[in-house]
């Protein structure tokens, strides 16, 4: 999990990047404005920004939103400026911080995010038009010279797609090649 730590004091950030530390996670960027974070969440793929509400250059809802989607955002500030917050989407954290809220926070949202980066994972992906035609034709093809209908048509491909351990597409190009209407 890559963090970067955002607040216009470097004390301050220095102090929540130690904990972090302390307590086994790697932070990758110590920043004082908005501008460094971002430059330091280009060259990640995802992560946690833990950052105060204001940053000399923006403001945390600036920041949020110029950040990549793959990135969450832990907000520090007031207790009125956490009730206030206008994203919902963003996981705040009153001051005075405390330790062990900091940590379960992050363990938190790490958890959370690794289950949203498997569920992406595991989402299939969406075929193509071309890609849909080819498994039509292929359905088309068992229903006119074996009599299936289309829903055995479908299973039949799906079955053999999962003995064969191939995608449903490839499984519908070899049927439409071995019944002489490949492409």
């Amino acid at each position: 999990m890559n963090i970067i730590v955002v607040f216009p004091k470097a004390e301050s950030a220095k102090s929540v990047r130690n904990i972090l530390r302390k307590s086994g996670y790697t932070v990758d960027a110590v920043c004082s404005t908005g501008a460094q974070a971002l430059q330091a969440a280009n060259g990640l793929d995802s992560g946690i920004v833990i950052c105060a509400c204001r940053m000399p250059d923006m403001m945390y809802s600036e920041l949020y939103e110029y950040l990549a989607p793959r990135f969450e955002m832990l907000l520090i500030g007031s207790k009125s400026q956490i009730n206030e917050r206008e994203i919902e989407d963003i996981v705040g954290l009153s001051t005075p911080l405390k330790v062990y809220e900091l940590l379960q926070t992050v363990e938190m949202i790490s958890c959370a995010f690794a289950r949203k980066k498997k569920k992406r994972r595991q989402a299939p992906r969406a075929r193509s038009e071309e890609e849909n035609h080819i498994i039509s034709e292929a359905k088309a093809l068992l229903m006119e010279r074996n009599h299936f209908s289309e829903e055995e048509a479908h299973r039949y491909l799906q079955k053999n797609s999962m003995d064969s351990g191939t995608s449903l597409l490839e499984t519908a190009q070899m049927v439409l090649s071995l019944m002489g209407q490949g492409r």
